[in-house]
């Protein structure tokens, strides 16, 4: 499984999809860093392909960020969660 997380801008935590294959989530995150060097002011709706039925709709102009991270390698390779931001130690 590979997760899209989207960060808002003005908001705290993101929003998350799930696509089963590298290249279905590459397609998405494509897409959104496109819609970011656009500007563009469309509606990007996503749906989930870990939960069945979940959906988002996000506004183009309030996406501030986006990463792409595969779920089998995340905490455990690392010892850390996937995210944005790292505390200091």
């Amino acid at each position: 499984m590979f997760i899209i997380d989207i960060t808002l801008k003005n908001t705290p935590l993101s929003l998350s999809v799930q696509r089963k294959s590298e290249e279905d989530a590459e397609a998405i995150y494509q897409k959104i860093l496109q819609m970011l060097r656009s500007g563009s002011n469309e509606l990007l709706e996503l749906s989930c392909e870990k939960q069945v039925g979940k959906k988002i709709g996000i506004m183009g102009s309030e996406i501030s960020a986006v990463q792409i991270s595969d779920k089998a390698g995340t905490a455990a390779a690392s010892g850390r969660p996937p995210g944005f931001f790292a505390l200091a130690e």
